[in-house]
């Protein structure tokens, strides 16, 4: 790996006005980060974006898109990524009815590669962003990965991998990314903290009387890349070897941090410091 990007989400916070957009960009340059994965940021036009990009020596690799609009803006949607210059248009997940039942499932897969063959033949592929839910498995014994794997169409489709997510739904990095070999163009880069707690309030009633509990709880959570239990070290070689062509460091809490600049240049030093030839 000689460069890598960040998937914008992480750095929501910074993109309330045009003016601080354009300086978060120069300021992720500054950190290590050669391109970014866009989210967050559909209500600036693509020709605004791209300067920024352009001022800030920074491209783009990919896009979390409207369903909506892949569905319904097809020339729209194309005239956007040509102008962002990245042939690369994908969905941060399913839409909620493709998750309820296996028809619903099947009806998703077909609809995406009927409209992934469409913007295919403009050069561009639709990209598909997994979660920990796709994991689940489903009556038919498969899991939703599986039917995602073995239902979309490797020519005009590709995955963007997401480790943490992955791992969190229990299954193996490594021979997830080594079974798409050939299908992932982005991976996202994301550590996983495994033994998180976390405080929240409960209420209970006791004697007829609403009474609030703090409750302490251990669970998986996300954080920066070097300081989880991910081994991008042995993932890194493996995945470049899968034919991965784009790795994104993607923090989604990091504005919840308090500092969301102080997390992703925590994970960029370490990927510069431990992952890069």
């Amino acid at each position: 790996m000689k460069e890598f990007g960040l998937q914008a989400f992480s750095v929501r916070d910074h993109f309330d006005t045009e003016e601080n957009l354009a300086a978060s960009f120069k300021e992720l340059r500054k950190m290590g980060y050669s391109y970014l994965h866009t989210a967050s940021f559909h209500n600036y036009p693509a020709e605004f974006l791209k300067k920024a990009a352009d001022e800030a020596g920074i491209t783009f690799c990919g896009t979390h898109y409207s369903w909506d609009k892949i569905c319904g803006d097809i020339e729209g949607t194309i005239a956007e990524h040509k102008m962002l210059g990245t042939t690369n248009i994908g969905i941060g997940g399913m839409p909620a009815e493709a998750r309820d039942t296996i028809e619903g499932l099947e009806a998703f897969i077909a609809k995406f590669n009927e409209l992934a063959a469409i913007y295919n033949k403009e050069g561009f592929k639709l990209t598909y962003h997994n979660h920990s839910f796709e994991f689940v498995k489903l009556p038919d014994g498969k899991t939703l990965f599986d039917h995602l794997v073995d239902g979309l169409d490797p020519k005009t489709t590709s995955f963007v991998l997401d480790t943490h997510w992955v791992q969190h739904g229990g299954a193996d990095v490594r021979a997830t990314i080594e079974r798409l070999a050939g299908r992932i163009d982005i991976l996202h880069l994301k550590d996983m903290e495994a033994c998180h707690k976390t405080t929240y309030n409960v209420v209970e009633v006791v004697d007829g009387q609403p009474q609030i509990k703090k409750v302490t709880v251990s669970a998986p959570a996300i954080i920066e890349v070097g300081s989880g239990n991910i081994n991008f070290k042995d993932i890194i070689p493996l995945a470049e070897k899968c034919g991965v062509k784009y790795f994104v460091v993607e923090d989604d809490r990091a504005p919840s941090t308090g500092d969301s600049y102080a997390a992703v240049k925590k994970s960029a030093d370490y990927i510069k410091a431990n992952l890069l030839k």
